[in-house]
């Protein structure tokens, strides 16, 4: 009898051990018969990987306000080329991007002070921390307008891109160039918000943030309080827009 509190602490044990194993079990094969029916392999590895590749394959949804706010937009500024701004957004996104590759901050094909300025912070950032960041391949889906803000004297569009391609950074000076951050193997899939700003004068805002200036009617001295108004509410004056690119590209970032 004196044996019998070991025993049973043994069975205990024993019962405890076969009960984390038949659980253990269960839940592999549970867990193969998921991937089974999603990925069509019971190789935990194998689906791992197909989940890389779909994820890498699948452009990011972008959020699509254009049909709600361009008819704004157009009631605003009877002149805006919808069309047009959405090629120069586009191109706008993938010459930044190919500028931070090369570090060549020329190679920005548009865009205000504002977002050179950007441009030139982010690869002296990037050469502080001694590394290269990389994008190749790079391809838009798609590109709506997401927002469009209107604050007194200035006037704000943001486009937004879903945009795929090769992103990795390297370290300088490494001989064998091993990724730090990202993959060469698998596409990157990602969304950039591009802000179009309503310039009155650029000339007048180069060295200003986000600003527009405001026009008074030159007939009666009246501000004209609508961005893009063609005529002084005041007094019926046409007023002629004293800039020659109103719009102006300030600002990208990446959406998570």
């Amino acid at each position: 009898m004196k044996y019998l509190p070991i025993i049973i602490i043994l069975v205990l044990i024993l019962a405890v051990v076969l009960a984390v194993y038949l659980g253990v079990t269960y839940l592999r094969n549970k867990t193969r018969e998921f991937s089974q029916a999603l990925f069509g392999t019971s190789d935990i590895s194998r689906a791992a990987e197909q989940m890389k590749q779909e994820y890498s394959a699948t452009p990011k949804s972008v959020s699509a306000m254009t049909s709600l706010l361009l008819p704004k937009i157009i009631m605003d500024f009877p002149d805006f080329q919808y069309d047009e701004m959405k090629e120069r957004a586009e191109n706008i996104l993938t010459s930044f991007l190919r500028a931070v590759t090369e570090r060549r901050p020329s190679l920005l094909q548009d865009g205000s002070k504002e977002l050179r300025d950007q441009l030139e912070n982010h690869i002296q950032m990037l050469s502080a921390q001694e590394l290269q960041e990389h994008f190749h391949q790079i391809r838009i889906h798609r590109t709506e307008i997401s927002q469009y803000k209107k604050t007194e004297g200035r006037c704000r569009i943001t486009f937004q891109s879903a945009l795929e391609c090769y992103h990795y950074k390297t370290k300088d000076g490494d001989p064998s160039n091993t990724v730090q951050e990202g993959s060469r193997e698998y596409k990157y899939q990602t969304k950039y918000n591009i802000d179009l700003i309503y310039i009155q004068d650029r000339n007048l805002v180069e060295n200003e943030t986000d600003n527009a200036i405001g026009l008074n009617c030159p007939n009666c001295g009246a501000p004209i309080s609508a961005l893009g108004a063609k005529i002084c509410d005041y007094c019926g004056t046409p007023v002629i827009e004293i800039n020659i690119h109103a719009w102006a590209f300030s600002n990208i970032d990446e959406v998570s």
